[in-house]
């Protein structure tokens, strides 16, 4: 059996009044979605618990088996996509630059990553002019990866438990490095905050008279003269996901942290870059996935509809979801006509098009249809529908081990094959031999 799980990231919404107190998934015409609903079983799903805000790369964690002390962090998972040179012991955090204003001795923030705007070439010199640098036996070197956004590459005695300075949200200031609390390594943490502090004032003090910055503020333009970190991490050795599972994978998407995410995972990964018709780009991937006769478990990802969430807009939103719904015409149509396909269709968060939230934590629709799966009264695809259907409301892990149910390749609980549970059945084991006397 040939599981399909397509993922529509940020899919899940709030109700609007421009759209008559609808969601964007509500209020959007979507044919085969609805259609995918009817062929199957439906059920609202959340990768943690309800009304917890989470990352993409988290959710995904989650979605595929992982628990939250195996996530790497997403600096580690973009400077893997990214293929950035790095030691397993070395720490990777998410950089860009932003602005700040100083109110006092705070530096507040006016402008983050999305709204630097202006020439590449002119970011490229900033993140060139922030050299190599050291302290407190810490090695910092920062890799600019596309227009506003690098990965950092800390060397040395260093830990990831340290907390963020950015507070990504306009007005607030900067907050001082410090090491988290609790954390199992207090004296790498509080070094790696000592070098980090040191680091970012080194950077302001470049940044603030850089050429670059004076003519971009005589364009009025924001002065790029704040560099921003994120989510360190460090690299977790954990099983991959045929060991977990035992299904061979593959990834199809796009976006450094999915392939680094693929790559820790030993997930093959398939780039399909993102185009100007989000129809085409998905109708691409589903093809992909539909032709492909090496992996039992294909991962289809787009990011179209978290993106449309951000502009702020639950029209542009409905807009992309019904452009991305005329992608799933040949997954219907295979639906249909196959017996051996099993495929799910639900999203990693919920997406607010209006909120203060990067990520809101409302529960996200479900379907899966395929060859024995109950066929529920549902035949709408949205967040409020799928709740009156026969899946109810799974978490994390959950969907992958309905997935290997249906697949016929779940494994009796209690029934032991080999040296370590497993949720699926062992195919290959140690043989029984005669032994002597």
């Amino acid at each position: 059996m040939k599981i399909i799980l397509v993922l529509l990231d940020g899919l899940g919404d709030r109700a609007y009044k421009v759209l008559e107190h609808r969601t964007p998934l509500q209020a959007a015409f979507k044919a085969n979605l609805d259609r995918i609903a009817a062929l199957g079983s439906n059920g609202l799903f959340h990768p943690a618990s309800p009304g917890q805000c989470l990352p993409s790369e988290t959710a995904h964690y989650l979605i595929f088996g992982y628990d939250l002390d195996e996530f790497p962090g997403r600096g580690l998972l973009e400077g893997a996509g990214y293929h950035v040179p790095f030691e397993s012991p070395d720490v990777l955090g998410l950089a860009h630059l932003s602005s700040v204003t100083w109110e006092g001795d705070l530096p507040v923030l006016t402008h983050s990553r999305r709204d630097i705007k202006g020439d590449g070439a002119g970011l490229t010199r900033l993140y060139g002019s922030i050299a190599d640098y050291e302290s407190e036996g810490v090695g910092l070197r920062l890799h600019q990866t596309q227009f506003n956004d690098a990965v950092l590459v800390l060397k040395g005695d260093v830990s990831p438990f340290v907390c963020d300075p950015d507070p990504m949200i306009i007005g607030r200031p900067m907050a001082e490095i410090q090491p988290l609390a609790g954390n199992p390594e207090p004296e790498k943490a509080a070094r790696t905050a000592r070098a980090l502090n040191k680091y970012l004032s080194h950077c302001h003090r470049v940044l603030k008279d850089h050429e670059i910055n004076r003519l971009r503020e005589e364009k009025g333009q924001a002065p790029a003269n704040f560099l921003a970190i994120q989510r360190c991490g460090r690299r977790i050795r954990h099983g991959s996901f045929r060991e977990r599972w035992d299904l061979d994978a593959m990834f199809v998407g796009s976006g450094a942290v999915f392939e680094g995410m693929a790559h820790e995972m030993g997930m093959d990964f398939v780039r399909i870059k993102d185009g100007e018709d989000p129809a085409r780009d998905l109708r691409e991937r589903i093809e992909a996935a539909l032709t492909d006769r090496s992996h039992d478990f294909v991962h289809v990802h787009t990011k179209v509809p978290d993106e449309a969430a951000h502009t702020g807009d639950p029209v542009t939103k409905w807009k992309a979801i019904e452009s991305l719904d005329r992608g799933l015409d040949n997954l219907v149509r295979a639906l249909e006509n196959r017996e051996d396909l099993l495929v799910a269709v639900t999203a990693d968060h919920s997406t607010a098009s209006v909120s203060s939230l990067i990520h809101s934590g409302e529960p996200v629709p479900l379907a899966i249809a395929g060859p024995g799966v109950r066929r529920d009264k549902v035949a709408v695809f949205d967040e409020v529908s799928a709740a009156a259907g026969c899946l109810g409301f799974l978490r994390g892990r959950e969907l992958l081990l309905m997935l290997l149910n249906y697949a016929d390749r779940s494994c009796l609980l209690g029934h032991r094959l080999g040296p370590e549970e497993r949720p699926y059945v062992i195919r290959k084991v140690k043989p029984f031999r005669l032994l002597e006397g």
